[in-house]
């Protein structure tokens, strides 16, 4: 394996860079806008842009990158990302703001799908999955250290502002140096979100509300920090707990799903994110206060990679590239709406209103999921589960490549007898 990292140490540089660049935006965004006097509306409005973009980006980007090439398309995506994060220091209205989060948010599921891609074709089957493994911590790890950044002593907002921009330009870099040509890319067909949701229900509709449970947290969760009087390092602190105990929380999501029934692994999730924010609201004081956030966000983040597993399991191998597609964009419309609500539900009911929102939500994907549980036995033969970064990042590359591999295996398996 290490030759293989060897080799792709570009891919593993240009991405890392993009997340440390995208967890600190942002972060940075919610702090800052709350800075200026936004209203937590706002705020709201202006971080759902993000979503939007991906929405678009996620139908149109693969068809760019089939048309002009990777390094290209690479290059052409991350200099308007780079422009984004010059625009909000210079400006400091909310309009100009939301617009460069759209193209943010455009740009960055192309930027995700070329890495992938490219990566998933230079690695060989048999080390597909450690190679990923190594790919996964460094979107969470960049993620996580962008975030936190924001906690530096005397740093000021020209500096973090400049160095989104500075890492977003520099991740074209190693792209540009290397060596070998990149792979042919053919764009994926797409799936009706309500063919997959006569397929699977508890997939769509969880990916949804994961979305949504994870798009409320993770924008409001800095502005909660704040209002319990938190300074601009502390409430920073939040997204990082958020981003590191929601990866953490892959794995042992990841275990039982993959040896029980799928759905037993969402319920016990939804279970202890209900626990974890009834706590909160029988809570006087702010004691643990990153902790209980943190929790939920374990109960929500591995969601999605485990949705994507069940659907998966119901689906014939053909199926599984335009599914995957069609998952993405349930979690990019269920972000789209979290981003949005769950600011503006603190503006209307506070912190209790928040809370409030966040059982309502886990409790929704708990009853679902019981409901289909009862109605439908699980499949009898189920893959692995694999980890899918939050925010839904990566997004189809994993499945797209195991159902290639596994294809590729069975044409070469007939050639031979």
């Amino acid at each position: 394996m290490r030759r293989a990292l060897i080799d792709n140490w570009s891919l593993f540089a240009g991405i890392l860079m993009l997340m440390v660049a995208n967890g600190l935006m942002m972060t940075l965004l919610t702090i800052r806008g709350a800075e200026l006097g936004f209203s937590s509306t706002v705020i709201g409005i202006m971080q759902a842009g993000y979503p939007a973009g991906a929405l678009l980006g996620t139908v149109i980007a693969p068809r760019l990158i089939e048309g002009t090439g990777h390094v290209r398309s690479f290059a052409a995506l991350a200099s308007l990302c780079s422009i984004s994060a010059i625009v909000h220091l210079l400006t400091k209205d909310p309009y100009s703001w939301t617009a460069m989060r759209v193209l943010a948010g455009f740009c960055f599921p192309g930027l995700y799908v070329i890495t992938e891609s490219w990566l998933n074709a230079e690695v060989e089957n048999h080390q597909r999955a450690q190679v990923l493994s190594v790919y996964f911590f460094a979107q969470f790890g960049g993620q996580a250290f962008g975030a936190a950044l924001i906690g530096l002593p005397d740093v000021t907002v020209t500096v973090l502002f400049g160095t989104v921009s500075i890492l977003i330009s520099l991740s074209i870099v190693p792209l540009l140096l290397t060596a070998g040509d990149p792979p042919e890319y053919e764009a994926p067909e797409r799936m009706p979100i309500r063919t997959l949701l006569s397929i699977s229900p508890v997939a769509v509709s969880g990916s949804l509300l994961s979305g949504i449970t994870m798009g409320a947290l993770f924008a409001a969760a800095p502005l909660y920090g704040l209002a319990a009087g938190m300074s601009r390092g502390e409430a920073a602190n939040i997204s990082v707990a958020l981003t590191l105990v929601g990866a953490l929380a892959q794995y042992p999501a990841a275990y039982v799903a993959d040896r029980f029934d799928r759905r037993a692994a969402l319920i016990g999730l939804s279970a202890i994110g209900i626990v974890a924010v009834a706590y909160s609201l029988m809570q006087d004081s702010e004691t643990a206060l990153v902790l209980r956030l943190a929790i939920m966000g374990a109960a929500c983040v591995p969601v999605y990679s485990v949705c994507l597993a069940h659907a998966n399991d119901q689906l014939r191998r053909s199926q599984v590239v335009a599914a995957g597609g069609a998952m993405a964009f349930s979690l990019n419309a269920g972000l789209f709406v979290g981003v949005f609500t769950g600011p503006a539900i603190m503006d209307a009911g506070g912190e209790t209103g928040l809370m409030v929102y966040l059982l309502a939500l886990f409790c929704l994907t708990l009853s679902i999921t019981l409901v289909r549980r009862v109605r439908r036995a699980a499949p009898e033969e189920t893959g692995r589960v694999l980890t899918v970064g939050s925010f839904g990042q990566p997004q189809t590359a994993y499945w797209s490549a195991e159902a290639m591999a596994e294809e590729g295996q069975e044409a070469q398996d007939k050639s031979s007898e």
